[in-house]
């Protein structure tokens, strides 16, 4: 039976639904994803950690929940908003209701709200701290419920890694024959990405976001990949610290996501926080120096600051934007041209979302065997 739920957020504007999921009171920030599927993916993904999500779809939970595509261990969202939530979830491989996984979870959400109107008015003016509040919560007069939101912490200055990476370091085996040695630092890594590298012959370390630069090199043997995460890259010291302790090491690196925004700060980039970021499996990328385009699944809501169509001077050598957001121009991805590192901000292991960015795992592969060859190495 559910109970009336108010969704608050910190500019006063309030909205009256249903409670969805557990009952009480959710604190984040608001983000709304594009995408019309990919929901359990989305649920699990590390980077929505201190999120509270929209789904712009307005029939969700169709097809239940299932064991196979969690990207983690846990449900990471801070709370859920849907329109019209599936009463009846049709799918053979479905386990459980959507509502019955977040009720295991503790996530507080609200339906029956008009999320085309809430997903506008974030549009309008940006993401922004909201609160979701049902049973006795939603019972407290609502300015109230606005110095609720308001005291919570923005997103901006916010370090999550800690909270969502492993808390030890595991292996991912090579699926047939082995060809490199990866480490992984995990700075809230989805499940599907150290596959999709098992895939093409990498035995993959993830490590945890604590790992020292000497055992991340020791544990690469042949290249460094940098996962995506939560929070706020300005101040991610420790990650940028490995990131360089790679590139002095000339050990070939991939990053995306938070990965990418680690390259950009290691590379002398600034970063900063876009209006209402980028969510969903719907995202037009460029690839500049071919002129494809690619669509993409993202998860973002900083980027990185740095000049489109020219070579530029770093520590590290000549560096330049490799990749552009159609929809803003935003930065994407980034390559260096004197050490072999790329980086993309957003997710080529398409879980959930579209396969058209999966051979930048094939450049990493290749990346690495180029670096092997120059070291008159056989793999």
């Amino acid at each position: 039976m559910t109970s009336p739920a108010l969704l608050v957020l910190e500019d006063g504007r309030v909205f009256r639904g249903r409670s969805f999921g557990a009952v009480g009171q959710a604190l984040g920030e608001a983000v709304f994803s594009t995408g019309m599927t990919g929901y359990q993916e989305t649920l699990t993904d590390p980077s929505y950690r201190g999120q509270v999500v929209v789904m712009t779809a307005p029939h969700v939970g169709n097809t239940g929940m299932n064991d196979e595509d969690p990207e983690s261990r846990r449900i990471w969202v801070a709370g859920y908003v849907v329109r019209d939530p599936s009463p009846v979830p049709s799918n053979w491989r479905s386990r459980r209701t959507l509502e019955e996984d977040l009720v295991a979870s503790g996530v507080v959400g609200v339906r029956d709200i008009d999320t085309r109107a809430l997903t506008r008015h974030l549009r309008d003016r940006g993401a922004m701290r909201v609160g979701i509040f049902s049973g006795s919560a939603a019972e407290v007069p609502e300015d109230q419920l606005v110095a609720r939101v308001l005291a919570s912490p923005p997103m901006a200055g916010c370090d999550l890694t800690d909270e969502v990476t492993a808390d030890q370091a595991y292996v991912v085996p090579a699926l047939g024959e082995e060809r490199f040695v990866v480490a992984a630092v995990d700075l809230g890594i989805k499940s599907m990405t150290p596959q999709r590298m098992a895939e093409r012959g990498m035995t993959v370390h993830v490590l945890p976001a604590d790992v020292t630069a000497e055992e991340m090199l020791a544990r690469g043997r042949d290249g460094v990949f940098f996962s995506n995460g939560p929070g706020d890259p300005a101040v991610a010291e420790h990650a940028v610290s490995l990131m360089r302790a790679a590139l002095e090491a000339r050990r070939p690196v991939f990053g995306i996501c938070f990965g990418h925004q680690m390259l950009g700060r290691a590379l002398g980039f600034g970063t900063y926080k876009l209006r209402f970021g980028h969510r969903g499996i719907n995202q037009p990328v460029q690839d500049l120096a071919s002129g494809r385009v690619a669509v993409t699944a993202h998860n973002h809501g900083f980027a990185v600051d740095a000049p489109v169509g020219e070579k530029i001077a770093t520590a590290f050598g000549a560096v330049e934007v490799s990749h552009v957001c159609l929809n803003d121009g935003v930065v994407e991805g980034l390559r260096c041209l004197d050490v072999p590192a790329f980086s993309v901000q957003y997710h080529p292991e398409a879980a959930a979302g579209p396969h058209d960015a999966a051979d930048l795992f094939d450049d990493f592969a290749h990346l690495m065997a180029r670096a092997s060859a120059d070291a008159g190495e056989v793999r």
